[in-house]
């Protein structure tokens, strides 16, 4: 009877063991299923991160190409518009140095829409020891006529696109009125010569009279009003 009830109570102690050991596990596994739970999650969050993270660092290099190239697009701007400026400080200077009736000319030609460029080329002054014109006359002698030749076949040989405007001087002998007319006869007159001679096209030329109102030397004596006596062509691209 005792073997029997022995028996009986250690079945009962081994069963006991059993029991506690599947309690045990299971009670761990119940604490440790949202411990991995979170672990997996910490893990899938750092993931994004990373994802994000990289991406960040795409769209910092894309930002840092785009900001070079608009550098290099901002230097180049800087260099032409260097170049431009310089250009027109050129042409300022070059123009300052000229005949104040040149300068005129430039601005006339400009405001007409003549020029691609507006900027004068040079300026031949035709004075009255080549033009040879008579008292009160606009006719052109043979000295006048070769000058004028040379003239355009300087033109011709450049091969430029350029606008000349032929200017009448004269000197204060007589009238204001009629040397007006009479410096615009002589300026037409050598623009009729280089458009049927020189071959030069009528639109690419412009007669325009001063009249006295330009001399370049004194009226008093005769070698003065003799070099006012002048026909200016002012070459303008």
């Amino acid at each position: 009877m005792k073997s029997t009830l022995s028996l009986v109570a250690v079945s009962m102690l081994v069963l006991s063991g059993c029991a506690t050991k599947e309690y045990v596990h299971e009670y761990v596994q119940s604490q440790l299923n949202p411990v991995t739970t979170r672990v997996s999650g910490v893990e899938t969050r750092a993931g994004a991160l990373e994802g994000r993270a990289a991406s960040a660092d795409t769209a910092i290099q894309a930002n840092t190409t785009a900001i070079a190239e608009t550098g290099k697009r901002v230097d180049e701007v800087q260099v032409t518009l260097k170049v431009h400026a310089d250009r027109i400080s050129k042409n300022e200077t070059d123009i300052a140095q000229l005949s104040k009736t040149a300068q005129d000319a430039v601005e006339r030609a400009n405001a007409a829409g003549k020029l691609a460029q507006g900027k004068l080329v040079y300026e031949v002054v035709l004075s009255d020891d080549k033009l040879k014109f008579g008292p009160n006359k606009s006719k052109l002698g043979k000295d006048a006529e070769a000058a004028l030749g040379a003239f355009a076949a300087k033109l011709k040989g450049d091969n430029k696109n350029v606008f000349i405007e032929i200017q009448g001087h004269t000197d204060s002998i007589g009238e204001a009125a009629h040397n007006l007319k009479l410096g615009e006869a002589r300026a037409e007159v050598v623009r009729r010569y280089l458009n049927m001679k020189g071959g030069i096209p009528l639109h690419r030329m412009a007669a325009i009279s001063y009249g006295e109102t330009a001399p370049v030397a004194d009226n008093k004596v005769k070698a003065g009003r003799q070099e006012n006596r002048r026909v200016v062509l002012v070459v303008i691209q």
